[in-house]
């Protein structure tokens, strides 16, 4: 699943706007909502992610965006997996951590120690997992600038790496790099990442081995327990319907799946795409009519709909009236008594619509 926490857009608002852009219409023609930007509980599509960097990087003018966001970005974007590492044992212990549950922040993404030919030197590998994304030097920046955050939170504000090494073309003079760095670029190599001194990885921390022990039991949890391809279809279709992009192909494409595989996952499923946004439209329609006073125009966009024509429709042939009908009804209900319970929008609906 190509996702990613919306904590990786941390600092892209303010910073946007600073350099003179427009970060809202950024990340609407990037297909990601503001109000998800920096809120951990949501995942943004990872292609998502690189058009928004990639993007405020040529609309802002600023050929080192990526290593400015990362600047306002550091270890407590990655959630439970960032508690996970500052608490660990040793810097080495840190990374197999990361590497081992790094899912549970972008199961796009890789992060690994791995050997180095060179005597007391070892490599940390970045990796983007998707099929072909699309360019993406500035995410690619934005990733190496966290992972240095990392290190120097752990490690010292004046850490450097002994190498750093790019995939693409220098973006700015290569002098930027190493004042940024600390260290020597290389550009245009095979594999992505930093050369380490073997003994930073043995450095003790502060280990916190209680909440070390509690976070790893959740992480393991949550990553071991595979939701089926329906909830996460679910989950994507209720983030995309807002940015009106919620079709069958780009959800495929995001889960690196053929339209085509997609639907015979859901049908195994016992149930389809289109049953999937409509009881995702119900279930959020419901929610906005019962619990706030949205506008019928603004629930219109939320439900991914051109025209407020479309909501009255498909309320009447879900509840059996229009919105505001509905919304009436549902409020008429006297709040139920400790031990009581409300009756089901249904059978609201079917005695007062």
């Amino acid at each position: 699943m190509s996702v990613v926490r919306g904590t990786s857009l941390s600092g892209y608002q303010r910073l946007v706007a600073e350099l003179g852009g427009d970060p809202a219409e950024l990340l609407r023609a990037a297909g990601i909502r503001p109000q998800d930007v920096g809120d951990y509980e949501v995942f943004v599509p990872y292609r998502s992610l690189i058009v928004a960097v990639e993007t405020a990087a040529a609309a802002t003018s600023t050929p080192d965006f990526g290593r400015r966001l990362a600047l306002r970005q550091g270890i407590e974007i990655l959630g439970p997996l960032g508690v996970a590492a500052r608490t660990a044992a040793t810097v080495g212990d840190t990374f197999t951590i990361v590497e081992t549950f790094l899912g549970a922040y972008s199961p796009a993404i890789s992060a690994r120690i791995t050997p180095s030919a060179s005597a007391g030197q070892s490599f940390y590998a970045f990796e983007i997992l998707i099929e072909r994304p699309p360019p993406h030097p500035q995410t690619t920046e934005l990733s190496l600038g966290v992972s240095l955050q990392v290190l120097r939170f752990q490690l010292g504000s004046q850490y450097a790496p002994l190498s750093v090494h790019l995939p693409h073309q220098p973006l700015t003079d290569t002098a930027d790099y190493l004042t940024y760095f600390g260290c020597r670029p290389y550009f245009n190599q095979p594999t992505t990442g930093f050369t380490l001194r073997t003994a930073d990885l043995m450095r003790p921390l502060n280990q916190d081995a209680l909440a070390h022990q509690a976070v790893v039991q959740y992480l393991a949890s949550i990553t071991t327990h595979q939701p089926g391809m329906t909830q996460s279809v679910r989950t994507m279709v209720r983030q995309l319907l807002p940015t009106g992009t919620a079709s069958l192909e780009l959800i495929a494409a995001q889960f690196d799946l053929h339209p085509r595989a997609l639907h015979r996952r859901l049908s195994a499923e016992k149930t389809s795409f289109g049953e999937l946004i409509d009881g995702v439209r119900r279930e959020t329609a419901e929610h906005y009519l019962r619990d706030t006073d949205i506008s019928l125009s603004h629930l219109t966009r939320e439900l991914g709909y051109a025209e407020q024509s479309v909501l009255t429709r498909s309320c009447r042939r879900w509840f059996g009236c229009g919105p505001s009908s509905y919304r009436k009804a549902v409020r008429s209900v006297p709040p139920s008594q400790p031990g009581q319970h409300l009756a089901p929008p249904d059978r609201v609906q079917s005695t007062t619509c």
